[in-house]
């Protein structure tokens, strides 16, 4: 569980070679029709209904797919294009401009402590995303607290607390009880130690279990009593494996908590990392990070430019 903490593992190659790497499901269902589509031939109505299936099943989904395709249909008209070739360029630079304007880095150096909110359902990657983000911020400097606020499972709570151990970083938990209550001592503890970021842990939720999303917006009620305009983010974790379900999701919860940023991981796992324009064209809700791996680094904040020549490079 949790192997990728192991000290003395060897640094495996930079984020760039990653992320193509982790993207490679994808990259295999875009590039393999899109290499064809784009290598010859007349730019004509069969071409554009090829894209349109190709990028769809890719799930860049409904709104941003016909984005792209007005844009490339505005560049053959506005350039004069009449081959197949002079437009991969242009979808490559679409989509860029696409991203960009999620593509929001964290600051965190606003507030101290700065505390962010995790939330998201089971099985999204939250709490091992917890252990990556705390590291991320280990090495640049940040001490770290963790709150460990899944009550409901016990697993949560003990994976947090081995990544303590091993790695020097405080865990406030308790074997069971209220959730709001173990995050509200946890600040109080960052707070007594000057800690410069803390991570809450939340249960899992779906969307539509109403009553347990309220639980979480009482955790984030209890948050803003401890620190008044707390918490300073509120970051969703989704898993990109789910797809178009992932916009339903980002909807619902931020409908509860007022999402401020998001976290999408195991890219690696899945040919639909084109999940990502989807989101992008939904809702204007940053992505912070992307997870395209198990190993601790391989969580890194997002960047629209990296992703998109990784993903059709």
């Amino acid at each position: 569980m949790l192997s990728f903490f192991k000290s003395g593992s060897k640094p495996g190659p930079g984020w760039g070679a990653r992320l193509k790497a982790g993207l490679a499901r994808t990259r295999k269902v875009l590039n393999t029709d899109i290499t064809e589509l784009f290598s010859g031939g007349a730019i004509d109505e069969a071409f554009f209904e090829e894209l349109e299936s190709t990028l769809l099943l890719a799930d860049v989904g409904v709104s941003a797919t016909a984005y792209l395709l007005g844009e490339l249909r505005s560049a053959v008209k506005r350039n004069g294009l009449r081959e197949r070739q002079q437009l991969k360029n242009t979808l490559h630079d679409a989509l860029v401009e696409l991203l960009k304007p999620v593509a929001i880095p964290l600051n965190v150096n606003t507030h101290k402590p700065f505390i962010i909110m995790l939330a998201g359902v089971n099985g999204a990657g939250k709490t091992t995303s917890i252990g990556k983000l705390a590291k991320y911020y280990q090495a640049q400097g940040k001490s770290i607290l963790l709150a460990a606020g899944d009550t409901f499972r016990a697993a949560a709570r003990e994976q947090l607390q081995a990544w303590g151990a091993r790695n020097n970083v405080a865990v406030i938990a308790q074997q069971s009880g209220d959730a709001a209550a173990v995050i509200f001592d946890a600040i109080t503890a960052a707070k007594a130690r000057g800690i410069d970021i803390v991570l809450c842990d939340t249960a899992g939720r779906l969307p539509t279990q109403l009553h347990l999303m309220e639980e979480i917006s009482k955790v984030k009620r209890v948050i803003a009593k401890a620190v008044p305009g707390a918490p300073h983010e509120v970051l969703l974790v989704l898993d990109a494996n789910t797809g178009q379900n992932a916009l339903n999701q980002v909807k619902a919860f931020n409908d509860a908590l007022g999402v401020t940023g998001l976290v999408l991981t195991k890219l690696d796992g899945t040919a639909k990392g084109g999940v990502i324009a989807a989101i992008a064209r939904a809702h204007t809700v940053p992505v912070r990070f992307i997870g395209v791996g198990e190993a601790i680094d391989d969580l890194q904040p997002f960047s629209a430019e990296e992703f998109v020549d990784a993903l059709l490079g």
